[in-house]
């Protein structure tokens, strides 16, 4: 076999065998964002202003690694409203950055 050859079947070989980790990736991210949301939900409805914002800085960044392995609106949408979450709290409107919260958790919640 030719070394040409041998490398095209192995460099298809490993993409392919890639591709599961790949995705699973992505449904990692998924999973720690809404962790975090939820999270961030739990500070915001006990007042915490200051730990919603940490917990949904850590959201967005999974939200936005998910939106650019595979995005959809769900990510998308999770993505601008984990921003609103964030800044809201920085406002300290614990109330208004636990709205926003909730309805990431949903898109997210609906893109897994």
């Amino acid at each position: 076999m030719s070394r040409r050859l041998f490398a095209a079947l192995f460099g298809f070989g490993l993409a392919v065998s890639l591709i599961p980790q790949v995705l699973r990736a992505e449904e990692d991210h998924i999973t720690e964002a809404i962790l975090h949301t939820k999270q961030a939900l739990i500070h915001g409805r006990n007042g915490h202003a200051d730990l919603v914002s940490e917990h949904a800085k850590v959201a967005l960044s999974h939200a936005r690694a998910a939106d650019i392995a595979k995005g959809n609106p769900h990510t998308s949408d999770a993505v601008k409203e984990l921003e609103q979450t964030i800044g809201e709290s920085k406002m300290n409107h614990a109330v208004m950055a636990t709205g926003h919260a909730e309805a990431a958790l949903t898109h997210l919640e609906q893109a897994k």
